[in-house]
């Protein structure tokens, strides 16, 4: 039987919610899947494959990030996936970034007033700009897949800096709501690539 974790890092919780869909999608073929906060997490020896995700936070969370560089040897091993909550992202129409699949929530993503001339919101919330950071933090990784989900804003859950952060330069809006269909889709799509265990994610040379 395969062993899959579902790795998360939250602020208020509602990434977990995404995290909880995910699994249970994945356990529809008789996998076992462990959800776990990234903390909680101390040995990846048992498991077949990883997804990790992570909501924007002023880049994406460090708690995510940082269990990328300290697991980096670990997940070489294994098919990973990542996601990525967020409440403002520009369609630009990217299908991948450095050859990794991207899959965007429709209900997230936004066109630009002008392609030809974003702004500096615009700009910040491409795909791009989102995921190069986390790929550049682990290198050595290389992720099945990436999807971006709409998240849920919550201001109580933010130090103050990351709250004006959202307000001012993303003019994100608090609220939002997850698209569970899409969520479960993607996830699905995830388990013929997760079944092949053992496969190393490390990019070829």
């Amino acid at each position: 039987m395969k062993k899959i974790l579902v790795a998360f890092a939250t602020n208020s919780g509602s990434t977990a919610d995404v995290a909880r869909t995910v699994a249970d999608e994945l356990g529809k073929d008789g996998a076992q899947v462990d959800v776990l906060r990234v903390e909680q997490v101390t040995d990846l020896e048992a498991y077949d494959a990883v997804v990790l995700g992570a909501p924007m936070i002023v880049g994406w969370h460090r708690a995510a990030v940082k269990f990328l560089k300290k697991h980096q040897a670990e997940l070489r091993r294994v098919p990973l996936a990542y996601f990525i909550t967020a409440r403002s992202l520009t369609r630009t129409e990217e299908t991948s970034v450095d050859g990794i699949p991207i899959r965007v929530d429709p209900d997230l993503a936004k066109a630009p007033a002008n392609l030809q001339h974003l702004s500096l919101r615009e700009r910040y919330a491409r795909v791009e700009n989102y995921l190069r950071p986390a790929l550049k933090a682990a290198p050595r990784l290389r992720p099945v897949s990436v999807a971006f989900f709409n998240g849920r804003l919550d201001l109580f859950g933010m130090i103050w800096w990351q709250m004006l952060f959202v307000l001012l330069v993303i003019q994100a809006k608090p609220g939002g709501t997850h698209n569970l269909p899409f969520i479960r889709e993607w996830a699905a799509s995830l388990r013929p690539t997760l079944s092949d265990v053992r496969t190393a994610s490390t990019p070829s040379g």
